[in-house]
């Protein structure tokens, strides 16, 4: 039975080569998966790959999971949000490509995904991240400048990792059926592109304009901590950027520069 509080859909077995297929595993691969749930692609993931380090948050699933025997299976049961930079070193070994997989419950796709942001960021060496999403997710993350979708995800992930959409699936792909579409995308992760002076200042302020982006930049940025100590107008001005702009129709790297500003202001 899925239970509910921890959003689960379960992968049916008719999909698992055609996700498989997209994940493109080999023997030098090591995996990071994310939800393995009854392990209908833990498994198989496992056969094709060097070792997958499975992370459920299901004590129940995760015991029956581990019962089973797979060399190169490790089964950790907690919640993936919790897990740390040292954890992760702790269960690696030196070997192979770092990748992830992941059926990601829609309710904690978002922190998640800036979890998996965070490891990297931390010195996890991950290559890329395969992952299950729900459809409008995949939209925002691959969301242009000058859409509804482009937003807080786009501008984050976007600054860490690139992103491709890589394969659509029904409902019917689930057990239980969920009432939405959804994804699977791949996250391809590389240095912060371009890099900000002050990581924590760009987030703070991407948050801040977009969470009043029907507002032009030169007002959001009023609800901004860093125009306490540098006022919009001039960190516009050393940026280069035209208040009357509205935020979604910045790209990353224009956002980048006007919290440059701000952190080169406040420094």
């Amino acid at each position: 039975m899925a239970r509910k509080r921890f959003g689960q859909n379960f992968l049916e077995p008719a999909w698992v080569d055609k996700v498989l297929a997209a994940i493109a595993p080999t023997a030098g691969d090591t995996f990071l998966e994310i939800g393995p749930g009854h392990g209908a692609l833990t498994r198989p993931l496992a056969s094709r790959a060097g070792r997958v380090v499975a992370f459920e948050i299901d004590r129940d699933l995760a015991s029956a999971l581990a019962a089973a025997p797979t060399p190169n299976l490790i089964v950790e049961a907690g919640d993936f949000l919790d897990v740390t930079a040292g954890r992760v070193r702790e269960l690696l070994r030196d070997e192979g490509r770092l990748r992830v997989a992941g059926n990601l419950p829609y309710n904690v796709a978002s922190p998640m995904m800036f979890t998996l942001v965070d490891l990297h960021a931390a010195g996890i060496p991950l290559t890329d991240a395969t992952l299950m999403l729900q459809r409008e997710v995949a939209d925002r993350l691959t969301a242009v400048p000058g859409t509804r979708d482009y937003g807080i995800l786009t501008v984050l992930i976007g600054h860490h990792a690139s992103v491709e959409r890589v394969l659509a699936l029904p409902p019917g792909a689930f057990r239980p059926m969920p009432k939405v579409r959804s994804a699977l995308v791949r996250l391809r992760f590389h240095p912060p592109d371009p890099p900000a002076r002050d990581e924590s200042v760009f987030a703070a302020m991407v948050q801040a304009v977009f969470t009043r982006r029907r507002k032009t930049l030169a007002n959001a940025l009023l609800a901004f901590s860093g125009a306490a100590t540098l006022a919009p107008v001039r960190a516009l001005a050393a940026a280069g950027i035209d208040g009357r702009r509205r935020p979604e129709t910045l790209s990353i790297a224009e956002l980048v520069r006007v919290a440059d500003a701000f952190a080169a202001g406040s420094g």
